[in-house]
């Protein structure tokens, strides 16, 4: 299957995983630690198909594996807590231009990868497109009327952008590092390590109070009338299945370029957003408009060209 498939469906699922993830960490779940903990914890159930794919790697990749599992982890914390301090579409969209910036860079230096001029134009215009989506006027994002619908706090506090920095960075050194080791390694075995490494790293959550004890009531039994933890696990499920097969496209393909795909994730969400805006207006309150509507028709095109690009 040609990589390109499986990143649109992953980004698919990814976009959906997000906005509930702005929903758990302001309303759920509001300890980021915590929700990371038991995000990687779940994700390490993945190790229970240890004994079909798991290989022993050797000790150089077996530490090299569990220490990009534990990048892994610190970069799902920061996320959370960028999500938790700051503004969802905003924060999302910053960590989603970023990223493929840092993975372009990482793998020209480490890797030497070259890219033709028609794939420079191709991530160009990714870029380029999220962008326009950071510019819409906060009020009219569709991910903010989402929010807005689902009754989600939007209480924003300082700090967020640091955040969202070091977690696009931690994301873009773990994706060129599992790109790494999937030249030596199997993929399931890779993955299964990683996913290790990231519940092993989260362990160390335990260690202050305040977190254990955050921690310690996800797994208390929820109140009646509240089976908004629920969702947890739903959308742990929904966010690993987008995260599989995006590691999965970076396996068969570039990780760079599979992280300027991450442009289709808001170019799904713009299209849908749209379609709404004129169809039914009402249902999210999104307010038709010629300007808007320009600024994400052209958000969709450049999204569209550059993929283009990448893919000619």
């Amino acid at each position: 299957m040609s990589w390109i498939a499986v990143a649109l469906l992953a980004y698919f699922f990814l976009a959906i995983a997000n906005l509930f993830d702005k929903f758990l960490v302001d309303n759920i779940i509001t300890n980021s630690k915590a929700y990371a903990f038991i995000a990687c914890l779940l994700g390490g159930l993945a190790f229970l198909a240890a004994p079909w794919f798991l290989e022993w790697p050797g000790y150089y990749w077996f530490f090299f594996n569990l220490l990009s599992g534990a990048i892994f982890a610190i970069a799902l914390w920061l996320l959370y807590e960028a999500l938790r301090r700051g503004e969802a579409a905003q924060t999302l969209v910053f960590i989603g231009g970023l990223t493929p910036v840092f993975s372009i860079t990482f793998s020209i230096l480490f890797f030497k990868e070259r890219y033709s001029l028609t794939e420079w134009i191709g991530i160009v215009a990714l870029l380029l497109g999220i962008l326009i989506v950071a510019l819409l006027p906060r009020q009219r994002r569709f991910l903010a009327r989402v929010i807005a619908k689902l009754k989600i706090r939007q209480e924003v506090r300082t700090g967020s952008l640091i955040f969202a920095i070091f977690s696009a960075l931690a994301y873009a050194i773990h994706f060129v590092a599992t790109k790494h080791a999937y030249s030596a390694q199997a993929f399931g075995s890779v993955f299964m390590w990683n996913r290790l490494g990231a519940a092993l790293f989260v362990l160390l959550f335990l260690i202050r109070k305040t977190d254990r004890r955050k921690i310690l009531d996800i797994f208390k039994k929820p109140k009646k009338g509240n089976k908004n933890k629920y969702l947890v696990v739903f959308n742990q499920i929904l966010g690993s299945l987008g995260f599989v097969l995006q590691n999965y496209a970076i396996f068969l393909g570039s990780v760079a370029l599979v992280n300027a795909f991450q442009g289709i994730q808001y170019a799904f969400i713009l299209i849908v957003s749209s379609v709404l805006a004129v169809l039914s207006p009402k249902l999210l309150k999104e307010t038709f408009s010629a300007k808007v509507f320009l600024q994400k028709l052209a958000a969709i095109l450049i999204i569209g060209i550059g993929l283009y690009f990448i893919m000619i």
